[in-house]
């Protein structure tokens, strides 16, 4: 389902001498602490994923009933029918490419085709209400062209993470990158951007809240459409003349639906990997070099390459374009910035260079890598991202947006702005003493997050507190390397979790992600769409949420 258009909103500018506001203690209230915030193993016979509140009683009644009605995720299949389900799922992924590469087999994640399993995956859709789904994707659009206007203002970008900077080291190599950028003035005209922005339903405020904005190496739009495919109807390709008729793809639900009482039509379409492909290749044609090759920049050692390559076949496929995987050492030894800014690799020119790494400190083992991120920053590809885009994507910039009059430097419309901010968590920097000092007394219901991206970095619980001492103890300075947020409870519900071939049941949480692609070349908004979504469930009793981590599974969404 798509998002209306936003193009050519303007990216409003502040004088260089206005300092951006203080934060408002009324913008980010310390949230109520829920009830029962490690909710218990309970036997629900549905999930139930909203707030009554928020809700009128007409509308609670309805998607109830709905919801009872779709069954999906209910406990109540019989043994034999999810033991035949789980079967067919695991054929259908191994047939279709639903793969990871198994990390216990050796090479599984340098050679492809060795040791591959099926994706984590969800046996069954989760419902969620259709009204979240329309607003996630109406927010896309907006976003996309917030991350564009945000990555052209150097100086926000600067000051906003110059304390980061202090006392991380991976934030200070990126921004004297980004500085070195503005000292030369370089200047990128076509701006390509594929994000994701993820989201979960707090169940004690009604509210669809984003937990964060991934600019970089924003994962599974080849595996997540692969997962709506199995959960839903899709159209066959049409056979030969002598045949009359439209066949439908075997998927779980129209073969189960029925004895399920689900219908596969209510699990939303996703071409995720295709328009993926397509803002790749739109990019590629405003390069404007018919010989030029899409460079992806990947892992030494890669088990979810299987996602990746996804794309590249499809960008091969659909669009007749070449891609060349290569590390970022692969690149520092063999890569050349000619004098005209042509960044060349085995001969060909590079007319976008497509990151799926180079977002974590791991990525930079040495000075080879580092070098080879200037090199692709001077050159005149086009960069996804941009070391702009890039830090525009972190979160101390996702801290500073949220404060009271700063997206207003940006965004011009207000009821877009309106619409960003009713999503925002309550989000805090660890100078402001009212958010440290609720996160001491009540640890629970914060989250504390370093600058990482990946999976596995944010602190949780009581150790909040305790981190949040011992920052405290080293100095003023290192509380500048994490912010605050809002923890956000989503209700729990029963799910069957498929992971190397065995099913199992149990409560679980999912996180929404919206996918977003952005093309701009000067004043031009070549595109701006929500290509698709990344549903992930996870056992409720884990607070982290990564797939490739291996926290989460792959699953899509059932409307209700």
């Amino acid at each position: 389902m798509g998002a209306a258009l936003v193009v050519g909103s303007p990216c409003l500018r502040l004088s260089p001498s206005l300092s951006i506001p203080k934060p408002d203690k009324s913008q980010n209230p310390i949230p109520k602490s829920p009830q029962n915030p490690k909710t218990p193993k309970t036997h629900l016979k549905l999930p139930i994923i909203f707030s009554s509140r928020s809700l009128s009683s007409e509308t609670h009644r309805g998607i109830a009933a709905a919801m009872a009605a779709s069954g999906a995720h209910s406990a109540d299949v019989a043994p034999d029918l999810v033991e035949e389900m789980v079967h067919e799922a695991l054929v259908w992924s191994s047939l279709h490419g639903l793969v990871v590469g198994d990390k216990s087999a050796e090479r599984s994640g340098t050679v492809p085709g060795v040791g591959l399993v099926h994706a984590p995956l969800a046996l069954l859709p989760m419902p969620f209400p259709e009204h979240y789904w329309r607003q996630a994707c109406e927010l896309t659009p907006i976003f996309n062209e917030l991350v564009d206007c945000v990555s052209l203002d150097g100086k926000f970008l600067q000051d906003s993470l110059s304390r980061t900077k202090k006392v991380d080291a991976f934030t200070s190599r990126l921004l004297d990158i980004h500085s070195e950028m503005l000292e030369i003035n370089k200047k990128e005209d076509i701006r390509l951007g594929l994000h994701r922005s993820d989201y979960m339903l707090d169940a004690e405020t009604g509210l669809l809240l984003q937990i964060e904005l991934n600019t970089i190496a924003s994962s599974f739009p080849g595996l997540s459409t692969l997962v709506s495919k199995l959960h839903r109807t899709q159209p066959r390709r049409r056979l030969p003349a002598s045949t009359a008729t439209m066949k439908k793809q075997w998927n779980l639900l129209s073969h189960y639906g029925n004895r399920l009482g689900l219908d596969s039509r209510k699990v939303p379409g996703n071409s995720a990997v295709s328009q993926f492909a397509e803002a790749l290749a739109k990019a590629w044609k405003e390069y404007d070099n018919s010989s030029s090759v899409v460079l992806v920049v990947v892992q030494p050692e890669e088990h979810n390459m299987y996602d990746q390559h996804w794309l590249s076949s499809t960008l091969k496929e659909m669009h007749g374009i070449t891609s060349v995987r290569k590390t970022l050492a692969e690149i520092d030894a063999e890569g050349e910035v000619l004098p005209d800014g042509s960044l060349i690799i085995g001969g060909h020119t590079v007319a976008v260079v497509y990151f799926r790494a180079g977002y974590s400190p791991n990525d930079y083992p040495s000075e080879s890598e580092w070098r080879a991120r200037f090199s692709i920053e001077k050159s005149n590809a086009i960069k996804c991202p941009s070391i702009s885009y890039h830090l525009a994507g972190t979160k101390k910039i996702q801290q500073e947006l949220a404060k009271p009059n700063v997206l207003e430097r940006f965004l011009e419309n207000e009821e877009d702005i309106a619409k960003l901010r009713k999503c925002f968590a309550g989000l805090w920097s660890l100078d402001n003493p009212e958010g440290v000092n609720g996160a001491m007394e009540r640890p629970e219901i914060f989250v504390l997050k370093p600058q990482r991206e990946g999976g596995g970095n944010n602190i949780y619980g009581e150790d909040v507190r305790k981190t949040l001492v011992k920052l405290q103890q080293a100095g003023s300075e290192e509380l500048a390397a994490y912010i605050l947020m809002q923890r956000i409870f989503p209700k729990t519900s029963l799910a069957y979790l498929v992971r190397k071939g065995k099913c199992y049941q149990d409560q679980v949480i999912s996180e929404l992600g919206i996918y977003g692609a952005y093309l701009r070349n000067k004043d031009k908004v070549v595109m701006n769409a929500q290509p698709g979504y990344l549903m992930r469930t996870k056992v409720s009793s884990s607070n982290e949420g990564g797939v490739a981590a291996g926290f989460a599974v792959l699953d899509s969404i059932y409307l209700i």
